[in-house]
């Protein structure tokens, strides 16, 4: 787990605790089994994003607080430069950049993730809402559901984010920008 991601359970527990919501009713009203949300909450397995929102809004805060330790600042544009966003390793072999942790009140969060196929693939998601990946390097195999799709860089996918859904680097890196409306 690098440093920026790290840090992200201690902001969790430390704004929990300042709001006097135990870990118990955090995990009851985020819908997240107690068991799994102590592990989330004590680093020891890593925090899906959609769970991320989840959580930040139950804190009622932006997920830019859980990841960085600041607020958010833009409300009419946010620029972010090359190789600057946001960097957190979520799983082996998947890391993410976020393209907009800057701006205020985001209803969509731009990524750009990073795979390995030399890594391991990590498990599939779903969370609410719709999502969109544009692939701009390499070779990406998207499952959505029980369907498989390899897509290579120009291609783009939009599907509801709601069905388990994964990405695999096909035959070395690659590289997308994902688009997850919340």
């Amino acid at each position: 787990m690098n440093e920026t991601a790290a840090h992200v359970p201690q902001r969790i527990k430390e704004l929990r605790e300042i709001l006097e919501i135990s870990a118990l009713d955090m995990a009851g009203d985020s819908g997240i089994p107690y068991e799994t949300y102590c592990k989330y909450e004590n680093g020891e397995l890593d925090i899906p994003i959609s769970v991320l929102y989840t959580i930040a809004g139950r804190l009622g805060t932006d997920v830019t607080v859980l990841l960085t330790g600041d607020e958010a600042r833009m409300d009419s544009a946010a620029v972010c430069r090359k190789d600057k966003g946001v960097q957190v390793e979520r799983y082996p072999g998947y890391e993410f950049s976020s393209l907009a942790y800057n701006f205020k009140h985001r209803t969509m969060e731009p990524l750009l993730v990073s795979l390995d196929s030399l890594k391991p693939q990590a498990k599939p998601v779903a969370h609410s809402g719709q999502e969109f990946n544009f692939v701009t390097e390499g070779r990406v195999k998207i499952t959505v559901g029980k369907t498989e799709h390899i897509l290579n860089a120009g291609d783009s996918i939009y599907f509801d984010a709601s069905l388990p859904h994964g990405q695999q680097a096909v035959n070395g890196k690659a590289q997308f920008i994902t688009i997850i409306q919340k």
